[in-house]
């Protein structure tokens, strides 16, 4: 039995189509059903509510093999811990007391920083409460997505910009999500593997900011450039926007080590060098989105 949380998520979905017709017992836990598809419905067991309820974890982890874990977005919590650890307090609890043997978690690249990296310290301080229960563990380590893309889609059709507080010459890796989700799905299926340990999954290049609005320019055959704006403006629009201060402030401190090199501490092997390159995910994600 493989269970996936987030599945109606951007990468939680993707796994979950990965699996689906792998002839393992699938079973999700979704706060709101009605967005899983129908065919997935009908191929899945669901059990409604939040994975970060102890009732729901216990259910869900019952004559469980193998769990997705994935922290949804909460920026309304009132801190970094809360939204990570305290969410997963719960679910180890329960992968202790019913022996799940195995856990992919989707996690950030950053160990051994050596200061303070918001979201980051927040993830792996989450990785660390999950290894404590003894259970196989494989943590996926990603540096930023391509797919944050997408939350600029509308400055990028109307401006032709994209803005973020990271130098626009730092060449750094970046990941598409359905990579992510092919290297979780094949972790999901394989009940070879035992012990922890971490799998980077680092996209097939290291590119700026400024290589990106290049790559978007011929892509979507219009002019897109970067724009670097200070750190306190860009945590000025995430409180703007509705985040709490706690969580701005671990994104811009993320942001901070990220511009200091956080994402280039891990070298680059085949292995960990995922297949899809930004111009390709411009050209089957960003494009689309930018023309409807």
């Amino acid at each position: 039995m493989i269970v996936v949380t987030t599945p109606t998520g951007n990468i939680g979905a993707q796994v979950l189509e990965n699996i689906l017709n792998s002839g393992e017992p699938v079973r999700v836990i979704a706060r709101d059903p009605s967005r899983l598809p129908a065919h997935i419905r009908k191929s899945v067991e669901v059990i409604t509510g939040s994975h970060g309820d102890s009732a729901i974890v216990n259910q869900a982890f019952a004559g469980a093999d193998s769990v997705f874990w994935l922290v949804p977005p909460n920026f309304q919590a009132v801190s970094l811990e809360a939204a990570y650890v305290d969410f997963t307090r719960p679910a180890c609890d329960a992968l202790k007391r019913h022996g799940v043997k195995r856990v992919v978690v989707v996690s950030a690249l950053g160990r051994g920083w050596p200061r303070h990296a918001g979201f980051v310290s927040a993830s792996l301080a989450m990785d660390d409460l999950i290894a404590a229960t003894g259970v196989s563990l494989r943590a996926l380590t990603m540096p930023s997505f391509m797919d944050n893309m997408l939350m600029q889609v509308e400055s990028i059709k109307h401006q032709g910009m994209f803005f973020s507080p990271i130098d626009g010459d730092r060449k750094s890796p970046t990941c598409a999500t359905r990579d992510i989700a092919a290297v979780a799905a094949g972790l999901l299926l394989d009940s070879s593997w035992s012990g922890q340990g971490g799998v980077p999954v680092l996209g097939p290049e290291d590119l700026s900011f400024n290589d990106m609005a290049d790559i978007m320019t011929e892509v979507l055959g219009k002019p897109v450039r970067f724009q670097q704006i200070p750190i306190d403006a860009f945590k000025a629009r995430l409180t703007g926007s509705g985040m709490s201060e706690a969580m701005a402030q671990g994104m811009a401190d993320m942001m901070v080590a990220k511009n200091e090199g956080l994402d280039n501490t891990v070298p680059r092997t085949p292995e960990g060098s995922s297949p899809t390159p930004f111009r390709q995910w411009c050209e089957d994600t960003l494009k689309p989105a930018v023309a409807r």
